[in-house]
């Protein structure tokens, strides 16, 4: 079995030394420096105390929301065709905790720094019979100790940008024995199973399955209800919604909606920050006053539909989505990378984002479908402001672009259902027996 490197474990361990220096200039990495502190510790309780030896395990993992969703989808298809599974699920991301304990996993938790003695004492406990990395959040200690225990070990969502890092050394080198590790990977495309054998999963190994998020996007856009409270923000006027947005966006999207309102007072526009922070609220509420717009009304305190709606707390996107005629997409003006743009063409709305979407799939197929715009680098701000124009003057021509956003969605749906039996496979498929020494002896 493969086994990370020497130079692996030194840069895990410089990064988590250093960790608290960085945190103390980022808000978000100190919280989750804080809550990895005891990260572990439920799981141990669980397994102590809740886990049940004569049923199999599945240890998911994913980073954060994004990766979440497309786990969600195919944990959900899992549960249906093994319903005996326990199902462990952990995150990196501080973000994603809230979204973790909706998920209905047996035990949540964050995931300890990838280092042997965190590794071993999780795998000793849990013993999973199947790991699952989603997307490419993949853990080479936690991949190589789980298959050195007799684990199987999976990817699902299994997408590589042309730019990702980890192509380039040394991130491939001392990445690589964590692919090798892997017994089966679920691809979203052909130009991804390519990228992924270069990391180091064996080809014969990899099958080219969709990517789960269409299922997931779907599925929560028909939850939503029809009498949601959240829609009525949107009723009766031409709303745009700008959904996971940063400062860089706001910028851009405040001043266009001052100049869209001299000639479309009707318009109206939501804003959802990517963190709703205090801070962050403070600063779009400066910036919206120094464009000359109304006082945003926060959605905490919102009665009813205002002009400029800003949202104060998570969890809520994908409802208010449905709130709109049309979506902005945070993400494009900056180095963070561009949010999902599923959700609001679930919804069946076109797209706009700002110039830097090209390690986004998503984003490419909604172009190549002419069911979304990207704004320039410069210019944006006038450029934004007649888009929602003519999507406000133009309503069939909005509403086609909506039908051919869903469309695209719609084309991608049953990956989960198909990346599901390929875990099912490797959960029916004999493993080695394992003891609670952490040995392992092959199946007859």
């Amino acid at each position: 079995m493969p086994t990370t490197s020497g130079a692996y474990r030194a840069a895990v361990r410089l990064g988590v030394a250093l960790a608290p220096t960085v945190g103390f200039f980022s808000p978000r990495l100190r919280a989750g420096i804080r809550a990895r502190r005891e990260a572990g510790d439920r799981l141990l309780e669980w397994a102590r105390w809740q886990r049940d030896e004569a049923r199999p395990t599945v240890w998911f993992h994913a980073a954060s929301v994004g990766e979440g969703l497309q786990a969600e989808s195919v944990l959900t298809r899992l549960r249906l065709l093994r319903p005996d599974c326990q199902i462990v699920y952990t995150h990196f991301s501080p973000s994603a905790e809230a979204f973790a304990g909706k998920l209905g996993a047996d035990a949540t938790d964050y995931l300890p720094y990838d280092l042997p003695g965190n590794v071993d004492r999780l795998l000793h406990a849990l013993e999973p019979d199947l790991v699952v990395f989603a997307k490419l959040d993949l853990w080479p200690e936690l991949s190589t100790r789980a298959a050195t225990s007799g684990a199987a070990v999976a990817i699902v969502a299994a997408t590589v940008s042309p730019g990702s890092g980890r192509l380039r050394w040394p991130a491939r080198a001392l990445l690589e024995p964590g692919y090798r590790a892997v017994t089966a990977a679920g691809a979203i495309s052909n130009a991804d199973a390519g990228r992924l054998a270069r990391l180091g999963v064996e080809p014969e190994r990899i099958a080219v399955l969709g990517d789960p998020r269409f299922d997931s996007v779907a599925e929560r856009v028909h939850r939503v209800s029809s009498d949601e409270p959240l829609l009525r923000f949107g009723r009766g006027a031409p709303t745009l919604v700008a959904g996971s947005t940063w400062p860089a966006d706001e910028r851009v999207i405040l001043s266009a909606f001052a100049l869209l309102r001299r000639t479309r007072p009707e318009a109206r526009l939501v804003v959802v920050p990517h963190e709703p922070t205090p801070e962050h609220l403070a600063q779009v509420e400066q910036r919206a006053a120094a464009v000359g717009l109304p006082q945003p009304v926060r959605l905490s305190n919102a009665g009813d539909a205002a002009p400029l709606l800003l949202v104060d707390r998570v969890g809520v996107l994908a409802g208010l989505y449905g709130a709109g005629r049309a979506a902005y997409v945070g993400g494009g003006f900056g180095h963070a990378g561009l949010h999902s743009v599923l959700e609001p063409a679930a919804w069946s709305l076109p797209v706009v984002f700002g110039p830097r979407w090209q390690n986004s799939r998503d984003a490419a197929l909604l172009l190549e479908a002419a069911a979304a715009a990207s704004l320039p680098a410069k210019g944006a701000v006038r450029a934004l402001r007649e888009q929602w124009e003519r999507w406000i003057m133009d309503a069939s021509g909005r509403e086609a672009q909506g039908r051919r956003a869903r469309a695209v969605v719609d084309k991608g749906v049953g990956a989960a259902g198909r990346s599901a039996v390929m875990l099912e496979s490797l959960i029916s498929s004999p493993r080695p027996h394992r003891s609670r020494t952490g040995g392992s002896a092959v199946l007859p």
